[in-house]
């Protein structure tokens, strides 16, 4: 089976290999990168997360992929879609998520992947809408879903201390095929 690869200006999103896993958790399971999504993960959660993405690529043929710098192969991070299943909220629906390392946020890769992500799925996936979840707390994730298009979806929140131990809370955002057919980043 090839590869799955996604090109944009400034990045490529592809599938996960062996050697990604090292510069991904160096740059991103740290106390800043984690803040919102749960805390830095220890040596079981980190092996948990790896066979969570490997599985959703497997399952349903997409998952959070690496984001990787086109100019000198760097990964970045993680980008892409998988299936909503975070208990106590929205399932099955397409989700769009990311996490990128300190260095490399606010440059502007999180939107273009997320952009890039959208795109795949609405046109590859053929999607009626895609959910994207943070905490209220995390006001650049929020912020960027806003930037893309997203629609806050107040009825689509929902109960759980996984993230954000202090609300108790994630909230949702939604973009539509019809918002994203009036965006103008659109492929």
């Amino acid at each position: 089976m090839a590869e799955f690869r996604l090109e944009t200006p400034r990045l490529i999103l592809r599938d996960w290999r062996d050697e990604d896993w090292a510069p991904f958790l160096d740059g991103t399971n740290t106390p800043d990168g984690m803040r919102w999504l749960g805390g830095v993960m220890d040596a079981a959660k980190q092996q948990w997360q790896r066979e969570r993405l490997l599985g959703y690529a497997r399952d349903h043929g997409h998952t959070f992929w690496v984001v990787e710098r086109r100019e000198d192969g760097a990964v970045l991070g993680m980008c892409g879609l998988k299936r909503a299943n975070q208990p106590g909220g929205p399932q099955g629906d397409f989700e769009v998520g990311w996490r990128l390392r300190g260095d490399a946020q606010g440059q502007g890769y999180a939107r273009e992947a997320a952009m890039a992500s959208l795109n795949y799925a609405f046109t590859a996936l053929d999607a009626p809408h895609v959910l994207a979840l943070t905490v209220q707390g995390n006001a650049p994730s929020w912020g960027l879903m806003e930037r893309l298009g997203m629609q806050r979806r107040a009825d689509l929140d929902f109960d759980s201390a996984d993230f954000d131990p202090d609300t108790g809370r994630i909230i949702a955002y939604v973009l539509t095929r019809a918002g994203w057919e009036e965006q103008p980043w659109r492929a």
